[in-house]
């Protein structure tokens, strides 16, 4: 497994010419560290003012902070199966009328999966960034650079994965599918924005 691998293997993985692990598993490890960065803000001893209400928040948003960051790093995997499964695909044989309905077929729920796991991404990093306000509000104001890297680390991750979904939802023939995809994509991708503008970009 990918998220197995040290740093240094997995970067090499990236590397070489190999099509997996690609753009959707990096946007998901991307993902991942940004919301690892908000953890660690959001459970540092000293908040901003060390009131109770502070701790309590900033608690209960590290909670969620940790339950993304673990969806996230099992999306690295998960978004470089959903490739390879599109590929094995592909291959299919197709000799026959019935061969062909079979490859159409798997072809189909191949593409699908594909773009449902991006998708995946992009929920979980647009979670993360709603849980990391109490990191930006009642977090350690000397972490405050920790904070902006994580939000713009799980930006970067939404917006690499937007680009995932949108690569692949042209490849679904269920044009209903296709609408409901879009259209959360483009609702969650909104939300990012504003919340990073509100967090960040206000600054």
């Amino acid at each position: 497994m990918l998220i197995d691998r040290t740093v240094t293997g997995l970067l090499e993985a990236f590397s070489n010419a190999d099509p997996t692990p690609g753009g959707g598993s990096a946007a998901a490890l991307a993902g991942a560290a940004g919301a690892a960065l908000l953890a660690m803000v959001a459970g540092m001893p000293k908040s901003r003012t060390n009131a109770i209400a502070e701790r309590e928040a900033l608690d209960q948003a590290q909670t969620e902070l940790l339950s993304q960051l673990e969806t996230l790093t099992g999306l690295i995997d998960r978004d470089a199966s959903a490739y390879d499964l599109v590929i094995a695909a592909f291959r299919k044989p197709k000799g026959t009328d019935e061969e062909k309905a079979d490859r159409k077929a798997a072809i189909q729920d191949a593409t699908r999966v594909a773009t449902e796991v991006p998708l995946e991404t992009i929920r979980a990093c647009v979670a993360a960034l709603r849980q990391g306000r109490a990191a930006a509000t009642h977090g350690n104001p000397s972490a405050a650079s920790d904070v902006k890297v994580g939000y713009r680390l799980l930006m970067a991750a939404a917006e690499g994965a937007r680009d995932n979904v949108d690569i692949n939802l042209g490849g679904l023939a269920d044009t209903t599918l296709q609408e409901v995809i879009r259209t959360e994509t483009e609702r969650l991708m909104a939300e990012a924005d504003t919340i990073v503008r509100d967090v960040i970009r206000a600054d």
